[in-house]
C-alpha cells in the first residue's frame, strides 16, 4: 500500500501528537453545501485562534466528496468568507502543504486502500442489506424496544450467502464492525466522555458505489495529516467512538490520537439550534448588510468564550494571543442579532475615517450611486460625507441609505411617502420658504454659516424650537428622511443650487401638489 503519510499501520513521531517536535495541528473541515452559516464561523474562529494562541497550525480541509450537495461554487464561497473574515489558513487549498491534497474528493485512492486493508484485517465487512431491509428491521426493533441502528446482519455471511447476494446482482456497502466494550475519552470542553458501544451500531464507511463517508474520510485524513486536536460543534459528539475505533484500526498509538473539543451549541431566540427555519445565519447575508468581519468574529467570539474581566470587545490579534480552549463554556450560547449590530456600531465608530470611506464605497455602488471605481468627484464626496454618518449607523448599509441623497440625480431624488406626510404639510410652508430666502444668497456656502442664517430665519424669526426648526421639515425637504446625518453639514455638500431645488419641490407638496406635480 502507498504511504499517503502516516508511518506503516497509520503510526505517527514518537515526538508527540502531530508528528515532530508536538506541535499543534488543529483543522476546520467544512463540508459546504452553502454559505457558511454563523456555527460554522464560530467552529473555525476557534479553530484559528486556538492555532494562533499556540502557534501552531491552522488546516482548512474540504469535506467535498458528496458531489451532488458541495460545489465548486460554495467551495469557492466558504475560501472567500474565511479570508474576509482574516481567517488565513497555514495548509489547504490555494496554499498547499506537506499532507495534500486538502478537497477529500482528490484523496479518493487513500480512502479507498484504507478500505482494503480494514476488509483484510477483519475490521469492515461487506454488508448486502438494501434500504427497503433496513428500515423493516429497524422499525421491528422499534416495536419490540430494543436498539434502532443496525443489527450485524452480514456481520457474519458466509460465502453461499455471499454468493446468493452477489447473484442478485446487489451492491455491497462497506461497514465497520465495531467492537464491543466501551469508549471513554477527555474532551477538553466537555470532561471525561464515555460511549457504551451497545449504543453505537456497526457503521457505514463506504456508500455501495466506494465512494467514503463522513467517518471514514474524517478519521483517516485525521491521522494522515497529523492533526493534534479537533475542535468542532457539539452535534458531532456522538460520531467520536467511531472515529476513535477507526484510528485503532489503524494501527495508530492511542497516546497519538487527536485531543478532542467540542463546542456549545449556539441557539436562536427561542431556545432552538440555529437555522434557516428560525432565522438568518448565513454569514454572507450578514456581511451583505454591513457587518464588518471584525464585529463577526468578536461577537462569536463571545458566544462560548471570553478574555476574562468582563471584556466583550477585542481585536482579533488580542484574540489570537489569549485564546485558551479551558475557557470555552460547555453551555450553549444564543445568538442575539441586537448584540452583533451593537458591537458592530462599536468598531465602525473605531474605524479610522478614511478607512471608514473606503467600507462603504462597495455599498455606494452596490445601489448605484457612484461608479466602480468612483469617479474622483465622487471618491471626493464620499470622503467628505463620510464623517457626518460615522457617529450615527450600526451597519455600512446604513450609511449608504444615508448618504443616498448627496449622491442621487436631482431627477430621481424622492422623498419618503410617510415621512412626508407628517412634516411636510401646508403650516409647514413658511418654514420652507423662510429657510429658502435664508439660503438663497449666502455667502460663504460653509457649515457653519448655514446653520446661523438657519437659526436667525427660523428660531429667531419664526419662533420655532431648534428640534421643529432642523429636524422636521427642512430635513425631509432636503435629505429626503426624518433620520439622517447633520443637517448643516449635509446642505453644504448638497450645493447651493440643489438645495434651494430640493426646498422649492418641498413646498410643492406641503401645498398639496405631491411629488407627481414635480415640474423638473
Amino acid at each position: 500500500m502507498t504511504d499517503h503519510g502516516a508511518a506503516p499501520g497509520g503510526g505517527r513521531d514518537a515526538a508527540g501528537p502531530g508528528g515532530a517536535g508536538g506541535g499543534v495541528r488543529v483543522r476546520f473541515a467544512p463540508s459546504p453545501s452553502g454559505d457558511l452559516h454563523v456555527g460554522n464561523v464560530r467552529t473555525a474562529l476557534y479553530d484559528w485562534a486556538f492555532a494562533r494562541s499556540t502557534g501552531g497550525t491552522f488546516v482548512l480541509r474540504i469535506e467535498d466528496t458528496d458531489r451532488t450537495r458541495v460545489t465548486p461554487e460554495y467551495i469557492g464561497s466558504a475560501q472567500d468568507t474565511l479570508r474576509w473574515l482574516g481567517l488565513d489558513w497555514d495548509e489547504g487549498p490555494t496554499v498547499g502543504g506537506p499532507f495534500g491534497p486538502y478537497l477529500q474528493s482528490e484523496r479518493l485512492d487513500i480512502y479507498a486502500e484504507w478500505v482494503d486493508r480494514f476488509l483484510k484485517d477483519g475490521h469492515a465487512y461487506h454488508c448486502y442489506c438494501s434500504p427497503e431491509e433496513l428500515a423493516q428491521r429497524r422499525e421491528a426493533a422499534r416495536k419490540a424496544g430494543g436498539p434502532s441502528g443496525y443489527d450485524g446482519h452480514c456481520r457474519d455471511l458466509t460465502p453461499g450467502q455471499i454468493a446468493d447476494y452477489q447473484a442478485e446482482g446487489r451492491q455491497p456497502v462497506v461497514r465497520f464492525k465495531m467492537p464491543p466494550g466501551s469508549t471513554t475519552f477527555t474532551d477538553l470542553v466537555r470532561g471525561e466522555v464515555t460511549f457504551d458501544h451497545a449504543h453505537v451500531p456497526d457503521f457505514t464507511l463506504t456508500r455501495a458505489d466506494g465512494t467514503p463517508l463522513y467517518t471514514l474520510a474524517v478519521a483517516v485524513d485525521d491521522v494522515l495529516m497529523k492533526i493534534t486536536h479537533v475542535v468542532r460543534g457539539e452535534d458531532l459528539l456522538s460520531s467520536t467512538p467511531r472515529q476513535i475505533a477507526v484510528y485503532r484500526a489503524m494501527g495508530v498509538d492511542e497516546a497519538q490520537f487527536p485531543v478532542f473539543a467540542h463546542l456549545p451549541y449556539v441557539l436562536g431566540k427561542n431556545g432552538q439550534r440555529l437555522s434557516k427555519r428560525n432565522g438568518v445565519v448565513s454569514v454572507n447575508w450578514y456581511r451583505k448588510q454591513g457587518f464588518l468581519p471584525e464585529a463577526i468574529c468578536n461577537y462569536l467570539a463571545l458566544l462560548g468564550w471570553s478574555p476574562g474581566e468582563n471584556r466583550e470587545e477585542f481585536t482579533m490579534a488580542e484574540m489570537a494571543a489569549e485564546f485558551d480552549l479551558a475557557r470555552v463554556n460547555k453551555n450553549a450560547a444564543q445568538f442575539d442579532v441586537r448584540k452583533l449590530e451593537a458591537i458592530n456600531g462599536d468598531k465602525i465608530r473605531a474605524l479610522d475615517p478614511a478607512d471608514f470611506a473606503a467600507r462603504i464605497t462597495p455599498f455606494l455602488a452596490g445601489a448605484g450611486l457612484v461608479a466602480t471605481p468612483p469617479a474622483a468627484a465622487e471618491a471626493e464626496l464620499i470622503a467628505a460625507a463620510a464623517p457626518l454618518v460615522q457617529e450615527r449607523v450600526a451597519t455600512l448599509a446604513q450609511a449608504a441609505e444615508m448618504l443616498g441623497f448627496l449622491f442621487v440625480d436631482e431627477a430621481d431624488f424622492r422623498v419618503d411617502p410617510e415621512d412626508a406626510a407628517r412634516v411636510l404639510t401646508p403650516d409647514t410652508a413658511p418654514v420652507l420658504d423662510a429657510a429658502e430666502e435664508a439660503l438663497a444668497g449666502l455667502e460663504p456656502w460653509t457649515e457653519g454659516a448655514i446653520r446661523g442664517a438657519l437659526w436667525t430665519a427660523l428660531v429667531d424669526g419664526l419662533g420655532l424650537k431648534p428640534k421643529a426648526a432642523f429636524g422636521g421639515a427642512v430635513r425631509v425637504a432636503v435629505t429626503g428622511r426624518l433620520v439622517g446625518p447633520p443637517l448643516f453639514g449635509s446642505i453644504e455638500l448638497l450645493g447651493r443650487d440643489r438645495t434651494l431645488g430640493r426646498l422649492a419641490r418641498a413646498r410643492v407638496i406641503a401645498a398639496g401638489g405631491g411629488e407627481a406635480d414635480r415640474k423638473d
